[in-house]
């Protein structure tokens, strides 16, 4: 589906990283970077990458409220807010050929059962990441490790 998608947004000079962004913009204008790198689920340097990029291209543009110099938010231009026009219903062709020639019931069970996965998946994360012994190893700490044992079997 997502390739579908991408496929589709590259004719209109969107990115599928921009497209997860401005989903989120178009239900909710004026998220501070933070929020809106929480609510897609991206790290901050990728979403600051992305506002930069989509700043560049006049989708969006960074405003500070009066009285509240601390935080910037996020607001979509009038060429940002005017790709959901056009946009929305290129996700809504890919989701109807995704789900061609299965029945309604069929179409249920299967997004009742990705629910289920999507939620499973959450809360292994949550314990994961909030277990007293576990910790996410850093990329560099992996590459020790992969070292390490690379000259043990040497």
């Amino acid at each position: 589906m997502e390739r579908s998608l991408q496929i589709r947004l590259i004719d209109h000079s969107v990115s599928f990283g921009h497209w997860s962004f401005l989903r989120i913009l178009w239900e909710h204008d004026g998220l501070t970077q933070r929020e809106l790198s929480e609510i897609a689920g991206m790290s901050a340097p990728t979403t600051l990458a992305a506002i930069r990029a989509m700043e560049s291209l006049g989708y969006v543009e960074r405003k500070q409220k009066s009285g509240n110099r601390k935080n910037v938010y996020l607001y979509l231009t009038d060429s940002g807010k005017s790709l959901k026009t056009t946009l929305l219903p290129l996700a809504e062709e890919v989701n109807a050929l995704a789900v061609q020639g299965l029945s309604v019931q069929e179409v249920l069970i299967a997004r009742k059962v990705l629910a289920k996965v999507i939620e499973n998946l959450a809360m292994d994360e949550q314990e994961l990441l909030h277990s007293e012994n576990r910790k996410v190893p850093s990329t560099r700490h992996l590459a020790r490790l992969r070292l390490a044992e690379e000259a043990d079997e040497v």
